[in-house]
């Protein structure tokens, strides 16, 4: 697990499908003005490493230089225990709907239990789409004019490296935080299911089967499931689906 010194790992920003290497190193500085230096880039389009984000990350070019490409997004959440996306707009997706504040509030004690967090900041032009939403456990919501909701990405990033600061100063709860399952654990999970519910023909009819499957890993990742409780899932599709 990877830890900061003096206190609990900051969370991984993750910047799905960016399209200007502009942002990227405008969102590298924002992080590094608030001690984060942690990010995670899925399926860039101008390519990586950009010379673009290089240039505008100036004094932030080490963020760059330690930042994980991806090709994709199950693969760069794999090893993460909680997911924020960030989003302007419901997108017909039930999850708890958080602000940067609280959601950073719940980030730091569940790092300080040793979880690993991260928060998905979606492409400029249009933000995060929903297959994307669906492997959060929850959304943080900027309370901003609703009739001009749109934020720069490095901003949004920005104030959410900054709550993230805000609270290092606030005493966590001291409720005990269970050993969240990994959002890899919950894929395959999902993936157990569909095997099992396709062999039964339940996603039907054909054309309603994304919508059904998109569903139901909605409904796996709202759920925020432990390791054990995703075990004991397994179990039970094994054993629905084992011959007398």
């Amino acid at each position: 697990m990877e830890q900061e010194a003096g206190g609990p790992a900051a969370p991984i920003m993750v910047l799905v499908r960016p399209q200007m290497g502009e942002n990227i190193g405008a969102a590298a500085r924002a992080m590094l003005n608030f001690g984060l230096d942690r990010m995670r880039v899925v399926a860039p389009r101008d390519g990586w490493p950009n010379p673009k984000a290089v240039a505008m990350a100036s004094g932030a070019g080490r963020v760059l230089e330690g930042a994980g490409l991806f090709a994709d997004l199950d693969t760069a959440l794999a090893d993460c225990d909680r997911v924020y996306a960030t989003t302007a707009r419901g997108r017909e997706l039930v999850k708890s709907v958080l602000t940067p504040e609280a959601a950073m509030a719940e980030a730091q004690a569940l790092s300080a239990a040793g979880a690993r967090v991260a928060v998905l900041f979606g492409p400029e032009r249009a933000g995060l789409e929903n297959d994307d939403i669906v492997r959060a456990n929850a959304i943080v919501t900027v309370p901003v004019n609703p009739e001009f909701y749109s934020l720069n990405l490095a901003q949004c990033v920005l104030l959410m490296a900054y709550e993230w600061q805000r609270q290092q100063g606030v005493t966590p709860g001291t409720g005990l935080v269970p050993e969240l399952a990994s959002q890899g654990d919950v894929a395959r999970l999902g993936d157990h299911m569909e095997d099992r519910l396709e062999a039964v023909k339940f996603f039907f009819p054909p054309d309603k089967a994304p919508m059904m499957k998109r569903n139901l890993r909605n409904m796996l990742t709202r759920w925020s499931l432990t390791r054990a409780e995703v075990q004991t899932l397994h179990g039970i599709l094994r054993q629905l689906t084992r011959r007398p």
